[in-house]
């Protein structure tokens, strides 16, 4: 074994410990690359970092099946590609390939043309109200928490990330408060508004990414 994978499995034997740092380090360590990664394909630098973020949400909820065995950068890699693939997707562009999990695979998006058959529209239109109202009822869910609690400056975050656009650096600045808060803030908005969804029972077709770890 390489000391780049005990290195790497110590930093896993650490996260599931509930160290402290552990996940901070782990996000420091992989966070550069994978952003490289996603800039290299996308243009926008708000989505990129949002796609690096549900990467590592990605992995923690994969957390209980990851045995070590593979390397966990290729791992992330391969999470990350998902993400990304999803996003593009969302965006209406489609690979002509699949993603690979390295940072030296090529990506080449067409449009999708009018050549689509209606029913197809129809149904990509059906699949985005759900998701729509699915995620519209997960948000309010906490915001509503949020304001019961008094929780304005994770409200005001969350706002400047996610409705404004804003990078995680810039809302550091606005608000005073530490990066490492920003991200914490934003992982959390992440993991919770996974949860609430999962937990609307809705189709395994309609979110495919929340049930991938139970379907291994």
């Amino acid at each position: 074994m390489s000391d780049s994978q005990t290195a790497d499995q110590l930093l896993i034997s650490r996260i599931r410990k509930g160290e402290v740092d552990a996940w901070s380090d782990l996000v420091g360590k992989f966070e550069g690359r994978l952003l490289a990664y996603v800039q290299s394909r996308l243009t926008n630098r708000s989505a990129s970092e949002d796609i690096v973020q549900e990467t590592f949400v990605g992995f923690l909820n994969s957390l209980p099946n990851y045995d070590g065995k593979r390397s966990l950068e290729n791992y992330l890699f391969s999470i990350c590609g998902y993400k990304l693939t999803d996003h593009l997707r969302r965006e209406g562009r489609r690979p002509k390939i699949p993603l690979s999990a390295g940072l030296d695979s090529g990506g080449e998006w067409q449009i999708p043309g009018f050549e689509r058959a209606a029913s197809s529209i129809a149904r990509s239109t059906e699949r985005k109200v759900a998701e729509r109202d699915a995620i519209v009822e997960a948000i309010h869910e906490q915001v509503s928490k949020w304001q019961e609690r008094g929780d304005w400056m994770k409200l005001k975050c969350i706002e400047l990330l996610f409705v404004k656009g804003v990078a995680n650096k810039r809302v550091s600045a606005i608000l005073n408060i530490s990066e490492q808060q920003v991200a914490n803030y934003k992982f959390d908005f992440l993991t919770r508004t996974r949860a609430l969804i999962k937990r609307q029972g809705l189709s395994h077709d309609l979110f495919p990414e929340l049930y991938e770890d139970e379907e291994q």
